[in-house]
């Protein structure tokens, strides 16, 4: 994909790329500067377009990891995984710079968004890389001082691969009201009494908020990690009211 500047367009807007920060060996953040952004709340996402030199446009959606934030100039963060046979992500993964323009639109979604408002308690599932809007929940709850109970639970291959880890394990230790635990199912850290392992009933029980205490529960990555979560969840005896899923394929 060529880099080129761009111009606000219906509903396109330039981003210009402002920073690249490694998350793994296939993962990055990006932090764009949106000059003219209408503000997001936190779950939601935009879309990137990249433009071929021969015309050729493809358009992908990335998770803002981001506090929630209004209208106006904006520097905003997304997460991107790299997908080995994707047209889009191995570009932003490998190839981006500061200084590069991007095509965004957004932001998206209105179902899988939470809201310092919004009553608590509140629990998060992530897999993978879907841990980026997760963290844009957990960030905007920082930043709103609120008091509602918010945990979160990872499941990742390895901490190498884990996106936003030591952001994570901080906030765990030092932010009020929030609680991180992390499940690895291909190795554990050094020292780790628990051998590596999916997510099944028992390990899931132990790590999120009782469904007595009612929490609204956010789940995000690939779908057959979302479906799983999503099924022991309600077998668990949450309410299928308080479950909110987003997920995504392959075509990244």
């Amino acid at each position: 994909m060529a880099r080129a500047e761009v111009r606000a367009l219906n509903g396109w807007r330039p981003a210009r790329v402002v920073q690249v920060r490694p998350e793994s060996d296939t993962a990055r953040t990006l932090v764009l500067e949106v000059p003219d952004w209408p503000g997001h709340l936190a779950g939601q996402h935009l879309d990137v377009r990249l433009t071929a030199p021969d015309g050729y446009r493809a358009v992908r959606s990335y998770s803002l990891a981001s506090a929630a934030t209004g209208p106006g100039p904006a520097r905003v963060e997304v997460g991107v995984q790299e997908l080995g046979e994707g047209e889009v992500s191995p570009f932003l993964v490998h190839e981006v710079r500061p200084g590069d323009v991007l095509e965004v639109t957004g932001p998206l979604g209105g179902w899988f968004v939470w809201r310092p408002g919004d009553p608590g308690p509140v629990q998060l599932v992530g897999g993978g890389s879907g841990v980026v809007p997760l963290v844009s929940v957990v960030r905007t709850h920082a930043a709103a001082g609120s008091p509602v109970p918010l945990r979160l639970l990872l499941s990742a291959r390895t901490p190498a691969t884990a996106m936003h880890l030591p952001e994570l394990l901080r906030r765990g230790a030092d932010q009020p009201g929030f609680s991180f635990e992390a499940v690895w199912t291909r190795q554990a850290p050094e020292g780790d009494r628990r051998p590596p392992a999916r997510l099944d009933a028992a390990r899931l029980a132990r790590a999120v908020l009782p469904a007595e205490q009612g929490p609204t529960c956010y789940v995000c990555g690939p779908t057959a990690f979302v479906e799983t979560v999503a099924d022991l969840l309600l077998a668990a005896g949450h309410r299928a009211g308080r479950i909110r899923t987003e997920r995504f394929g392959a075509a990244r």
